[in-house]
């Protein structure tokens, strides 16, 4: 329990985990969803047993293991081993039929796993270029001069830095996340669901592009108290269904010949 209640715990005081409070719930819901009925019987030698073997040696290697001393990654080890422990169980208690019709939401909940900062933090550097040339050709766009310098724009009366904290890195996993789920319960063929996720990359850039445009014209041309204003601070919510709305798009043409929904699978308890 104490690396859950630890990785919780990040995902409140850390607005760059926020997206994992909703990872447990949804996929709660997402397993109701899909559940009609127990089927398989528990059998000990089975891919299950091997999951369970190795979440206890991933366990065991991150609280007693020489090679892992950052803490960050430490937590994030656990609870990777924690959610595979959950799958295994589940598979053992229901069956490897029942573990294939729940097979998203129960591997969607790797999603709860914490990103190490080391990776994280070239993720917001990542979205951090990302964002600033995604501005810079909106600029261009609207005719408006700009020099870009790494994560610095100049445009005529204003200075812009995209800092970490203009990465947007919250807004961009809840995206992230927001898509899987919609492309899970919506489309059909993976391959549509891959390009609708792969899609949300570029799109969370691109609403941050246009958040520092929309912020940089109206605070160079209009008033310069848009600059620190709540559109600023608290503005991320509009730039944020903006791209759920270019999902919805894109969700609404790949939905167009998708096919017929496949049936329903359902479950039977095996004799003994």
């Amino acid at each position: 329990m104490r690396p859950l209640l630890d990785t919780f715990s990040l995902a409140v005081n850390d607005d760059r985990y926020t997206q994992i409070l909703l990872i447990l719930p949804m996929a709660v819901v997402l397993t109701i969803q899909r559940w009609w009925e127990r089927g398989g019987k528990p059998q000990i030698w089975t891919p299950a047993a091997a999951l369970l073997i190795a979440a206890l040696l991933v366990t065991g290697a991150a609280r007693w293991g020489h090679l892992v001393e950052s803490s960050d990654l430490r937590l994030a080890i656990e609870m990777l081993a924690l959610v595979g422990w959950w799958i295994a169980a589940f598979a053992f208690s229901f069956g490897l039929a029942a573990l294939r019709v729940c097979c998203f939401p129960l591997f969607f909940l790797l999603c709860i796993v914490p990103i190490p900062l080391l990776i994280l933090e070239r993720i917001v550097a990542g979205l951090q270029h990302g964002s600033a040339i995604a501005a810079q050709w909106l600029f261009l766009l609207f005719r408006v001069p700009v020099v870009r310098d790494g994560v610095s724009l100049s445009i005529p009366g204003l200075d812009i830095d995209v800092t970490t904290e203009c990465s947007s890195v919250r807004s961009s996993l809840m995206l992230l996340v927001t898509t899987m789920v919609l492309a899970h319960l919506l489309l059909q063929h993976l391959w549509r669901k891959v390009v609708l996720v792969l899609l949300a990359v570029p799109l969370s850039v691109a609403k941050n592009g246009l958040r520092i445009c929309t912020i940089g014209m109206l605070g160079s041309r209009v008033d310069p108290s848009y600059l620190t204003g709540r559109l600023h601070r608290k503005g991320g919510i509009v730039f944020f269904l903006i791209a759920l709305a270019g999902i919805f798009l894109v969700l609404w043409i790949l939905r167009r010949g998708d096919g017929v929904q496949a049936p329903a699978i359902k479950l039977s308890p095996q004799k003994s």
